[in-house]
């Protein structure tokens, strides 16, 4: 058995260990100590969740090679770039139209910062157009340092990312027109979006450009699958960092999460099975119950 199966196994019996103690003290509180007993169970499921990143960590310092599944659209994204360096024409990039507050956004300034390598070492035109200043500030930053990173300081250009409209559809009107007009080779939309998604995407699509899109947000997820040559849904547009860049530290925190979320669903099927035939699940209710 090799060492990985062993780490799930003692995971897993620390959850299983731990359930009787859950159940017996889900009603008791200290009020006395230091130690809320009656959230053992979140104290259990942080350490083994905070092991499993740890483990996965560890091991792609070591230089073991961890399984990630393929995500087409970002194997695609240095092929697009490619097209559009033959082609003479530029790339559009969309982080979205959020703020900068939003996890969606970060996700997309943080897939800019690839693409934008490429297009560094390809001297691809790159065009940024954002909607908010503060994500102006952010995306300029990861542009520039890209380009410093690549050695092409001298081909960034401030231009390369605009604020173009602090207005939902005026900012769409805006990019629109600019797909018209310059028909840029690849459009490339990561980050949240709604109800402008149909109009950019059929926009691109008319002019001709390959389209990578991700987002998570569910209700525009159709319209990108629709009208873009790849889509990234929900979770990918979040792991996308760590596929490309491949960062020990960002891997582990991936693998981590995954093996949490098998755990969850496990647990949830196993609950599922133990209510509805009778056979005692107040253990299980109690091990996921938070006050």
């Amino acid at each position: 058995m090799r060492i990985r199966h062993y780490f799930l196994l003692i995971a897993l019996l620390i959850i299983i260990i731990a359930s009787p103690l859950l159940a017996t003290n889900a009603e008791a509180a200290s009020s006395s100590g230091w130690f809320l007993t009656y959230r053992t169970n979140a104290l259990v499921i942080m350490v083994v969740f905070s092991i499993a990143i740890l483990y996965y960590t560890f091991r792609a310092k070591k230089g073991h090679e961890l399984f990630i599944r393929k995500i087409a659209g970002l194997d695609a994204v240095e092929e697009a770039v490619g097209r559009a360096t033959e082609m003479g024409k530029p790339v559009l990039f969309i982080p979205g139209i959020d703020e900068i507050d939003r996890i969606d956004t970060i996700a997309g300034l943080s897939i800019l910062g690839r693409v934008a390598r490429i297009t560094a070492r390809y001297d691809t035109p790159l065009y940024v157009p954002v909607r908010y200043p503060m994500v102006l500030a952010a995306a300029s930053e990861v542009v520039q340092e890209s380009y410093v990173s690549e050695g092409r300081a001298d081909s960034f250009q401030a231009d390369m990312v605009r604020y173009v409209a602090g207005e939902q559809f005026a900012f769409t009107a805006t990019v629109n027109g600019y797909m018209m007009r310059e028909r840029p080779a690849t459009n490339i939309m990561m980050g949240a979006f709604y109800a402008e998604s149909l109009l950019l995407a059929e926009t691109g699509n008319a002019a001709g450009s390959i389209q990578i899109a991700g987002t998570a947000q569910p209700e525009q997820l159709p319209f990108f699958v629709a009208a873009c040559d790849y889509t990234l849904m929900g979770e990918e547009l979040f792991a996308a960092s760590s596929y490309l860049s491949r960062e020990p530290v960002m891997l582990g925190g991936l693998k981590g999460q995954d093996l949490i979320k098998v755990f969850i669903i496990a647990f949830i099927l196993l609950g599922t099975f133990l209510v509805t035939t009778d056979l005692g699940g107040n253990w299980i209710k109690s091990l996921f119950e938070i006050r």
